[in-house]
């Protein structure tokens, strides 16, 4: 069994005292339904499950928005009674029963002793059609996106979980632990944090399994295509779907994911997969203040898809390859660390996935940040990259114009930090600034946002 750290976000969610009725968003296959069968198993409640896309008929009584009949047609459906205090009701698929969503309000305000669960795959192209009252304000949202590696590394390898934390707080690890860990990264990123390549990896070992694995996601979300886009866009769906994991790291441009297609068309597409969730838009930001997305400049983005493993299956990435590459080459070319680190920071929020990133497009010259997030209130700009701390131009630059005192570097190597200084050109003067550069593996992405790294910088150094 595969333990997913949204438990414990559920434990919370059950435990409130004006709990609402909670709904699971997430791309296909990210493990929302057994997430809450797992969860239901844990607590001893008794799982009340409906498939709404199996049951059309259902969507009559949620319109009714009648909680006593609703439940009592659950109960004539299930064939046993709802025992408030002791059961967890389950909407899966509910967005293919739009009243559902309706009906949760008064849930909410006519049973809120029952817990209630919803989910759905395509769940976003419903909220963003619906012709119907919404519950707003009387529902929670949590996302769910792939395993993360700490959650692959506990179904996988258990005794390297405590040098994985005790990397993210910046303490000393073994040489030897620190060496199993870039393995089983590299491990990750070619399986990926689909549970179900996840699975097949854990239960066979099997890399050749892993693949067979990835093929069937591809093309179960290939098939989904035909159920929120018109006909004629097919095709050019299938191209740009397959043309974003070459694209990832590069500020988007329209022409490179489709150069037969009109630019307005190429948007459509690319819009389409990210209310799916198979991809996701990194902004760039001004990043002068928060939020974040207050600066946004609406044209210029970057894409990273959903999961790394689906990035390196079509891209024909082989095992033997990412076995085999360097440290230096495996950070600093190709999409998969860019890839890697974005798929973690962009649910450090269990609402809406965000990621932004830092772009000065000059006359002369060009700076470019990787991520950048907030952090205790503060901005951190975030670079993928190997090599010395000279070599990091675009955040000196930042660090110089936001006036930012801490910057994050991630690379294969472990956990450090150190005070950088250098000196820059303002008119006729010249001025040094001073930031503090922490470091730290690729494999400890997760601690950005686990606890505030400005506090634990500063509680270490008291």
């Amino acid at each position: 069994m595969i333990n997913r750290n949204a438990a414990l976000y559920l434990n919370d969610w059950l435990k409130k005292s004006r709990r609402k009725p909670l709904i699971l968003r997430g791309a296909r296959q990210v493990g929302k339904s057994t997430l809450v069968r797992e969860f239901a198993k844990s607590t001893g409640l008794e799982l009340l499950e409906i498939n709404l896309e199996r049951h059309p008929v259902l969507d009559t009584v949620f319109r009714s928005l009648d909680v006593v009949r609703i439940c009592r047609e659950i109960e004539g459906l299930l064939g046993r009674r709802i025992e408030v205090a002791n059961s967890l009701l389950f909407l899966d698929e509910i967005q293919a029963t739009p009243h559902a969503l309706a009906a949760l309000r008064y849930f909410y305000e006519e049973m809120p002793e029952l817990p209630v669960v919803a989910a759905g795959s395509l769940l976003e192209f419903t909220l963003a059609d619906h012709e119907f009252s919404m519950p707003v304000g009387r529902v929670e949202y949590l996302h769910l996106g792939p395993l993360g590696f700490s959650e692959f590394l506990a179904a996988v390898d258990t005794g390297l979980v405590s040098y994985l934390e005790a990397a993210g707080r910046f303490e000393e690890i073994p040489d030897t632990a620190h060496a199993r860990l870039v393995e089983r990264l590299r491990e990750f990123l070619f399986v990926g944090g689909m549970p179900e390549a996840v699975c097949e990896f854990l239960e066979n070992g099997s890399l050749t399994g892993v693949r067979e694995v990835q093929r069937s996601i591809v093309e179960t979300y290939q098939d989904d295509f035909a159920k929120y886009a018109r006909r004629e866009d097919l095709a050019r769906l299938h191209g740009v779907f397959q043309r974003i994991p070459v694209n990832i790291g590069r500020k988007i441009k329209y022409v490179n994911l489709s150069r037969e297609d009109l630019a307005r068309d190429t948007k459509g597409c690319v819009d389409l997969l990210i209310r799916a969730q198979v991809c996701h838009r990194v902004s760039a930001s001004h990043c002068s203040g928060l939020p974040l997305a207050a600066g946004e400049n609406q044209r210029a983005f970057k894409l990273i898809s959903m999961d790394v493993g689906i990035v390196n299956f079509l891209c024909g990435g082989r095992w033997e390859s990412l076995s085999q590459a360097t440290s230096q080459t495996l950070v600093n070319e190709g999409a998969l660390a860019e890839q890697f680190i974005g798929q973690h920071l962009a649910f450090l929020d269990p609402g809406k996935p965000s990621l932004h990133y830092w772009l000065r497009e000059g006359k002369s010259e060009n700076a470019e940040v990787d991520y950048v997030v907030a952090e205790d209130g503060k901005i951190l700009p975030i670079e993928v990259k190997a090599g010395a701390a000279g070599s990091l131009k675009s955040i000196h630059q930042f660090c110089h114009e936001k006036k930012c005192m801490m910057a994050l570097r991630f690379d294969l190597n472990k956990p450090s930090r150190f005070q950088v200084t250098f000196k820059t050109r303002e008119a006729s003067t010249t001025a040094a600034v001073h930031f503090e550069l922490l470091s730290l593996p690729l494999y400890a992405v997760e601690a950005v946002g686990r606890h505030s790294l400005f506090s634990l910088i500063t509680k270490n150094q008291d």
